[in-house]
């Protein structure tokens, strides 16, 4: 049990940094917040109720699948909030759960073994009993875009059979959890620098041996974010190396940092080596926000991210948005569906009032790996 303690979040000299200390203590604990420092000391918090968690960290706790906790927040047993794109569980919510579960002994508290790679045995389905009482099995549904979103609300409106539930991560890291049994649709925008090709070179050396298909989702603009302006004249790749020129970067796993990685390799150029590589954030609108701050001179993003936050645009590259679906013999079904869902007039009509997207060819089957 925590006891009381004064906790003080004081403005530190690095941006986007919020330190974290007791008031009677010399240690620092820090974390990089993907925001402006502000200051705030002096007041008393209950620390044990100052404590959350994320999805995967409850999961861990527990000893239950992530599914299992993306669906007790789906239903509303377990309260959840966001910070940024990341759910969060705080810790006295977490308790009043499991007190109510003593009590009531509830089918919602019977855990589900830890998700197995494609082909194990405890893979989710209707049988589960966590499952069965909300109606429909649970679809995980990996990727930040915003279309994955709108994706998931017409599979919820349109589907008695699935569930879906989403999960904020980045293109490498879905198809990592897709390998991993983790994940059942991913969106993957990942270029390759060898071949000039997107998504499919990465999932066909991740998801070896595995049956899955790849379906086009979008095309958009791919770029840097400037200040209004451009009054550094940033307008390619080889201007991130300038002596200088400060960069807010992406997660490790993100198609916009794999990109940013992937042009200056082929460049002959060290990423790491420009000032604020190592300085991540988790979202788009992170980075174009850096930017128009002035906390960075450039980062990399889509367009709407641009349209969205205000700073200037250096458009680069069309990069393709594909959904990768993992063809489970249990989940046959829901893969025909979202194929139907991506060809329907409905959807298509809600497509075309969204900026900064082609969806020329959305719904084409790029690649099918194995036999239904």
């Amino acid at each position: 049990m925590f006891r009381r303690q004064n906790w003080q979040f004081c403005e530190e000299e690095e941006r986007g940094t919020v330190s974290l200390r007791f008031a009677d203590a010399p240690a620092m604990i820090e974390k990089n917040a993907g925001f402006a420092p502000a200051r705030l000391c002096g007041e008393s918090v209950d620390v044990e109720s100052a404590v959350s968690y994320t999805p995967e960290e409850l999961a861990k706790l527990l000893r239950v699948s992530k599914l299992t906790v993306y669906d007790l927040i789906k239903k509303g047993e377990l309260p959840a909030y966001r910070v940024g794109k990341q759910m969060r569980v705080d810790s006295a919510d977490l308790d009043a759960y499991k007190r109510s579960m003593r009590t009531s002994g509830s089918a919602a508290a019977v855990p589900v073994p830890e998700s197995q790679p494609y082909g194990g045995k405890h893979a989710p389905g209707p049988a589960d009993p966590a499952f069965s009482a909300a109606g429909g099995v649970p679809l995980v549904i990996t990727g930040q875009d915003l279309l994955l979103d709108l994706l998931a609300r017409h599979m919820e409106e349109h589907s008695r059979n699935v569930r879906p539930l989403r999960s904020m991560m980045g293109s490498l890291d879905g198809l990592i959890s897709m390998y991993n049994g983790e994940s059942d649709l991913v969106s993957t925008h990942l270029f390759d620098g060898d071949t000039g090709e997107y998504n499919l070179p990465y999932i066909r050396r991740i998801l070896v041996g595995f049956p899955y298909a790849v379906i086009h989702l979008a095309v958009r603009t791919a770029g840097l974010y400037v200040a209004p302006g451009n009054p550094l004249s940033i307008r390619g790749w080889d201007d991130l190396i300038r002596p200088g020129i400060r960069l807010a970067n992406r997660e490790k796993g993100a198609g916009a940092r794999i990109l940013l990685e992937e042009e200056l390799r082929i460049r002959g150029h060290a990423a790491w080596a420009i000032s604020g590589y190592e300085q991540e954030f988790r979202s788009h609108m992170s980075v174009a926000g850096q930017v128009a701050a002035g906390y960075a001179d450039a980062g990399v993003g889509s367009e709407r991210g641009a349209l969205s936050i205000g700073v200037e645009f250096v458009p680069l590259r069309k990069e393709r948005i594909d959904l990768v679906l993992a063809k489970k013999p249990e989940r046959l079904e829901w893969v025909d569906e979202v194929k139907r869902l991506l060809s329907s007039p409905g959807f298509k009509e809600e497509l075309s009032r969204l900026e900064g997207y082609d969806f020329a060819s959305t719904g084409q089957i790029l690649w099918e790996a194995g036999k239904r």
